[in-house]
C-alpha cells in the first residue's frame, strides 16, 4: 500500500476505500483504475456484485451465466466489462497484465455466441466511477483513498472479501485496518 503521491496514480493501480468512508457507493469498495490523466479518471468498484447476469440485463445478449457488478455511480445506464483476452477483441485496452477493459461489443457476443469466451473470462459493470480534473486528487489529500498494485486475482478471483484481503496483502498497518468492523449506525 502507498503514501497518497498524484504520481502514483495510473491505470492498473487500486483504489482502496479508507475504512471510515460512508458514502454508500465506495463503503469498503476497492477500484480498479483503468484510467488516470489530467482530464480525469475513471474505474470500476470490483467488490460491489448485483444479483443478476448480462443477460437479464440486456435481451439482444447471448444466454450467459456472468455475474454483473455495480461499476460506480455514474452513467448507470451504461455496461462496461474487462476481460482477459486482449487483442482478441478488437480495441480493447491493456489495464494491466492480463486485464483489458472495452473492445468491439459485436464481436464479445459473437465470441460468446461461439464459446470462445467464457464467464470466468469476462466481469461485466453496470456504470463506472468518475472523478473531474483534480477531484481525485484532493479526495486522496483527504486521506478518503488509499492505493495498491492491482493483478489478475483482485479482479477475476473471489472477491467476497476483497477490500479486507487486499489490505492485509499490504501487511503492517494496513493488516490492522482489515480488522476494523464496519461502523453500524442507528
Amino acid at each position: 500500500m502507498s503514501d497518497n503521491k498524484e504520481e502514483e496514480l495510473e491505470s492498473g493501480k487500486l483504489l482502496v476505500a479508507e475504512p471510515f468512508l460512508m458514502d454508500p457507493n465506495f463503503k469498503r469498495g476497492v477500484i480498479l483504475l483503468c484510467d488516470h490523466q489530467e482530464e480525469g479518471s475513471f474505474g470500476f468498484i470490483l467488490n460491489k456484485p448485483i444479483e443478476m447476469n448480462i443477460s437479464d440485463l440486456i435481451s439482444s445478449f447471448p444466454e450467459f451465466k456472468s455475474e454483473v457488478y455495480y461499476g460506480g455511480p455514474v452513467q448507470t445506464d451504461t455496461i462496461h466489462y474487462l476481460h482477459t483476452k486482449g487483442s482478441l477483441l478488437p480495441n480493447s485496452v491493456k489495464v494491466l497484465s492480463g486485464v483489458y477493459w472495452g473492445g468491439d461489443f459485436d464481436q464479445l457476443k459473437s465470441f460468446i455466441e461461439l464459446g470462445k469466451i467464457q464467464p470466468e473470462d469476462i466481469r461485466f459493470f453496470v456504470g463506472y466511477a468518475g472523478w473531474s480534473p483534480g477531484q481525485l486528487h484532493e479526495e486522496r489529500k483527504l486521506l478518503s483513498w488509499m492505493t495498491a498494485d492491482g493483478h489478475f486475482d483482485y479482479i477475476f478471483g473471489d472477491n467476497k472479501e476483497l477490500w479486507k484481503n487486499v489490505l492485509e496483502e499490504q501487511g503492517g498497518v494496513y493488516s490492522v485496518i482489515a480488522q476494523i468492523p464496519t461502523p453500524i449506525l442507528n
